[in-house]
């Protein structure tokens, strides 16, 4: 991958530096929101709130972030949506409830994200859209690592209890009147981050793309979104990808709680151990979605279906493990397998949304479906638990369905005659 980024555009480096510098602090500030909801004493059901308060913010705006995404240059909309992340921080800073705090910061992610992947369309030729969805999700998986690690030691007691991190929270509770939090310095570590990813952005390249401007009223957006989301989903290869991708990551998100779930009641290991298989399986994606970026064309996309099969195997047979040295190889194994399937379909749905609609209101039906299916399916995750559903029988059932699906979903290309997503004269672009 590497020598296929010397053939990328101007500004592309620096778009992927601004998307990892944004996600790295967006990762870290949910550790340290946690910290916060601990530190004022609040039950622990109230951490997944955070993740729903972020998360709605991409549903119920999906209508409206795709046409603000179209209506001005995206790379200055990313930094203006870097600024609005720090009002989120900014409202932690001064008591503001961290889930209602985490919200404004769902807010500023969810115009982010059209805009940063519209701008990859526009930057990036068709022939290279794989490689480039590479790149982006080998940065948000690492950015999802290393955000994990920087929020832990923001929240450290070696940090938290330093001399100067009393300090700034004794001078920030002084200044607003209010009675502080010991994360104080943890959060203006945070606000730094989200300003450098603004910096990054606001040097971005403008691509020159324009679209026409579509009525502004919001019953006009409404319908224009939902005539947007009909095109895309009846589409040949905008349906396919769009399928693929919305049932990868609603799966994604609830095996994400649910490892950490069976390494506790399976492996009996604490949660900072159970959190190293999840490192394992983000080293896996960061593999398979280098691999896909280097070596899978656009033309040939659809041809990774059966790779989601196997996914949903591997599922099963993590779920029947009771060693940690069987489980930890096939979990990265299967985010290996995840990052392989994922890559080219973001890439074939990016196409096709663009050539359908427009960069922007494509992205935004992406991520409508993509994110309503986390919603979804989070929640029937904690409906079965509240029911004492075995978390190795739930984790099996999830895994054979991911494998039923992409099953369906081969067996319907293979019943209309398509064996390829484009073209190769049409990928070429």
């Amino acid at each position: 991958m590497p020598g296929q980024t010397r053939a990328m555009p101007p500004g592309f480096h620096r778009l992927i530096a601004a998307q990892f510098a944004s996600a790295l602090a967006d990762n870290a500030l949910l550790i340290v929101a946690i910290a916060i909801l601990v530190e004022q004493g609040l039950p622990g059901w109230w951490a997944p709130l955070l993740k729903f308060s972020f998360t709605i913010s991409y549903v119920l705006l999906a209508p409206f972030v795709g046409p603000l995404a179209d209506a001005v240059p995206k790379a200055r909309l990313m930094a203006w949506m870097n600024g609005v992340k720090v009002v989120g921080v900014m409202a932690l800073l001064v008591g503001l409830h961290p889930v209602a705090a985490f919200a404004v910061v769902g807010l500023g992610a969810a115009a982010y994200a059209p805009a940063k992947y519209g701008l990859v369309t526009e930057l990036v030729p068709p022939r290279r859209l794989v490689a480039a969805n590479g790149w982006i999700e080998v940065s948000v998986v690492g950015a999802a690592l290393l955000g994990t690690v920087l929020g832990g030691l923001l929240v450290s007691d070696l940090l938290r209890g330093s001399a100067w991190a009393v300090s700034s929270q004794a001078q920030f509770a002084a200044w607003t009147g209010s009675a502080g939090t010991r994360c104080t310095l943890s959060l203006l570590a945070l606000f730094a981050v989200y300003g450098v990813a603004a910096w990054l952005n606001l040097g971005i390249p403008d691509s020159g793309a324009r679209y026409p401007r579509s009525g502004m009223h919001p019953m006009a957006m409404v319908a224009d979104f939902r005539r947007a989301n009909r095109a895309l989903w009846r589409d040949a290869s905008g349906g396919l990808s769009l399928a693929v991708t919305t049932l990868f990551w609603g799966v994604g998100a609830t095996l994400q709680f649910a490892v950490l779930r069976w390494a506790a009641d399976v492996l009996s290991l604490p949660l900072d151990r159970a959190a190293y298989l999840q490192a394992g399986v983000a080293v896996g994606v960061v593999a398979g979605a280098g691999w896909a970026g280097r070596c899978i064309p656009l033309s040939q996309a659809t041809r990774v279906l059966p790779v989601g099969v196997v996914l949903g195997l591997l599922m099963v047979a993590v779920a029947a493990c009771s060693s940690l040295g069987v489980a930890l190889p096939l979990l990265v194994l299967a985010g290996a397998v995840g990052g392989v399937l994922v890559v080219p379909m973001n890439a074939l749905l990016q196409h096709r949304g663009c050539q359908l609609l427009s960069a922007g209101r494509s992205v935004a039906v992406q991520g409508f479906n993509e994110n309503l299916s986390i919603l979804a399916m989070l929640a029937g995750y904690a409906a079965l638990l509240a029911l004492d559903v075995g978390i190795v029988p739930l984790m099996a059932a999830f895994g054979l369905s991911i494998a039923g699906a992409m099953a369906l979903l081969m067996w319907r290309e293979h019943r209309l005659g398509r064996s390829q997503g484009l073209s190769d004269a049409e990928a070429a672009g």
